[in-house]
């Protein structure tokens, strides 16, 4: 039982690590704009935000920000669906600490954030 607690604690930390990496990858994508891009709406100023700007933050942050630990780190989705928002999409392998003989592949665990630039008046 204490060997499963101890995976279980594992496994929650390292999703926990996973999705502050994506979550500081899509709020660098949410920022990938130009100021030109920026355009005067009834609600106030709005950013549009262009994919393959967004992947390209995204991959230079990752390139970048501490990532040891991550077995296999992969940026599996950074895009813009409605133009606003940065989705981050990462993935990793995990191997239970004391359990490796019960899966030694790893499990695969994957994270999405999503983050987006508001101006405010």
């Amino acid at each position: 039982l204490v060997l499963l607690v101890v995976a279980a604690t594992s496994l929650y930390l390292e999703r926990k690590r996973l999705f502050t990496l994506a979550d500081g990858a899509a709020l660098v994508g949410a920022e990938a704009f130009e100021l030109d891009d920026v355009s005067l709406t009834p609600d106030g100023p709005r950013a549009t935000l262009d994919s393959a700007d967004v992947a390209a933050a995204a991959a230079g942050y990752l390139a970048t920000a501490p990532r040891s630990g991550f077995e296999s780190l992969t940026l599996e989705r950074a895009d813009t669906v409605d133009g606003r928002s940065a989705t981050v999409a990462l993935s990793a392998y995990w191997r239970p600490p004391l359990l490796t003989a019960l899966v030694p592949e790893g499990i695969r665990i994957e994270v999405t954030a999503v983050a987006r630039s508001v101006f405010s008046r």
